[in-house]
């Protein structure tokens, strides 16, 4: 059976056992109240008649005794009323008899009443007759009349009296079997609650518990409710596979657009090799046609403008082919503080024509790396010019170089390149590396990409930081062999 079943099951079960119980109860109570209904309440007003037939019969002779001591006729009145007063309540006993012994003990009652009646006018006809001795006489036979009616009064209500205790003695035991049978269904539920608890336990609650505690971690820690833990990895676990779903489908635009992108790549390459052959033979011929014809100073202008113009055109085209082709690195071991000297001995005439001072902050150069010089050189060249061009005329290159350590303790030479220039602004900082992003109108956004992947390639990385209106700082960090940091 499936756990959906069995629990289905068992709480029918208990529902069921539940129902019949609280059927049984109903049951006892409609019986109870029919009970006491039908024998309590009769038994009940038989036994009240009885009683006031005692006690219409006891005042009775009380009057008669009132009479013999004062003559007063009023109490023969009133003892003419109570007379009338015990037939009504001996005819309403009879109303409620039920069984033939009670009928029986009744229609005693009712006769030795009438004896009484008739022996107690005869000893009064006695007494008004003035016969007090005979009176007297007659009144004794009388009171034995009397005693007759009162044992038969008492045993009618002994006779109900047993009925009444019969009738609780039936309720108690109605009460008793209903309890029992509460305390059976008690149990019984009680034991598949019990059962339905264990399973739960075992089926449920153990997995959630397992399932929290290996698949919600630290969570489950936090939250000692598994199944809000559980729901809280599902949900999670939900939300990460809605935001990989949208990760993936980015990726696979991204994917396309990258084949797309080195086809283009591919051809533009293509097209600027083929580019640059002719651009060389145009530069040497415009460079020969100066030296051998005679020009005006207008002309000579404009052969500069246009010599300048081919220069720039293929320095484009050069960075291109730069980008487009990754070079082989030529390896060896150098020391980044000769590099940075060669590119400061390199640029010393292009400096001054920006006006521009260098300084140079080493307590000491930089042990040896394994790197290319000449890529190095590149990067080192790319940053110093990009100062200068950000600083316009003038202003001041700050180069600093010193050896730190990242957290697993391997040491990295760390050189960077500080300007006084415009600087960069904050939401353009991240674009900076991007190919073909340029914020100047002669760039051709192709020298930073460059130089990161030039320093990517020697293993190490490039952090920029820079203050719009104060300046920029381009750090360079290079890996350092183990024996060098030594």
């Amino acid at each position: 059976m499936s756990l959906r079943t069995k629990t289905t099951s068992i709480v029918a079960l208990m529902v069921a056992v539940t129902m019949a119980c609280g059927g049984v109860m109903i049951w006892n109570t409609y019986r109870v109240d029919r009970l006491i209904e039908g024998m309590v309440s009769d038994s009940v007003a038989a036994y009240q008649a009885a009683e006031a037939l005692e006690t219409a019969l006891v005042n009775q002779k009380g009057f008669m005794s009132y009479y013999v001591m004062d003559r007063n006729p009023e109490w023969l009145q009133r003892l003419g009323e109570y007379r009338q007063l015990f037939r009504m309540r001996l005819e309403r006993a009879q109303g409620f008899a039920g069984t033939a012994e009670e009928r029986d003990t009744l229609a005693s009652i009712g006769d030795a009443y009438d004896l009484y009646v008739a022996a107690k006018d005869k000893a009064l006809g006695l007494y008004i007759n003035g016969d007090e001795i005979a009176g007297g006489e007659a009144h004794a036979g009388v009171r034995d009349q009397f005693f007759k009616i009162l044992d038969h009064c008492e045993a009618y209500k002994k006779a109900h009296e047993e009925e009444l205790f019969a009738a609780r003695q039936a309720v108690h035991a109605r009460a008793e079997q209903l309890r029992w049978v509460t305390v059976a269904a008690l149990v019984f539920v009680t034991g598949l609650g019990g059962v339905l608890t264990l399973m739960l336990g075992r089926q449920v609650l153990a997995p959630l518990r397992r399932l929290a505690r290996e698949e919600a971690g630290e969570l489950a820690l936090m939250e000692p409710n598994e199944v809000k833990a559980v729901t809280h990895r599902i949900e999670n676990l939900i939300r990460s596979a809605g935001e990989a779903h949208t990760e993936l489908a980015r990726s696979r635009e991204n994917l396309l657009m990258a084949e797309k992108m080195v086809l283009v790549g591919k051809l533009a390459a293509g097209m600027a090799h083929s580019i640059r052959n002719p651009m060389t033979s145009v530069k040497m011929r415009l460079f020969s046609l100066n030296r051998s014809l005679p020009l005006t100073r207008e002309q000579e202008e404009d052969f500069q403008v246009i010599t300048r113009e081919i220069g720039q055109v293929d320095t484009i085209v050069q960075n291109f082919l730069e980008f487009s082709r990754p070079p082989r690195l030529a390896m060896q071991l150098e020391s980044p503080s000769t590099v940075v000297d060669r590119v400061l001995q390199l640029l010393s005439h292009r400096l001054r024509s920006y006006e521009v001072t260098v300084e140079v902050k080493r307590e000491k150069p930089l042990p040896n790396v394994t790197c290319d010089p000449e890529q190095l050189k590149e990067a080192f060249v790319n940053f110093m010019e990009n100062a200068c061009k950000a600083m316009g005329g003038g202003g001041r290159i700050v180069i600093t170089e010193r050896v730190v350590s990242e957290t697993d303790g391997a040491g990295l030479a760390e050189i960077s390149f500080a300007d006084t220039g415009c600087g960069i602004p904050e939401e353009e900082l991240e674009q900076v590396f991007q190919p073909f992003f340029t914020t100047r109108e002669d760039g051709t956004g192709l020298g930073l990409p460059i130089s990161q992947r030039i320093i990517e390639n020697h293993g190490g990385w490039i952090d920029v930081d820079s203050v719009q209106g104060k300046g920029t700082t381009f750090v360079v960090y290079l890996p350092m062999d183990s024996e060098e940091k030594k």
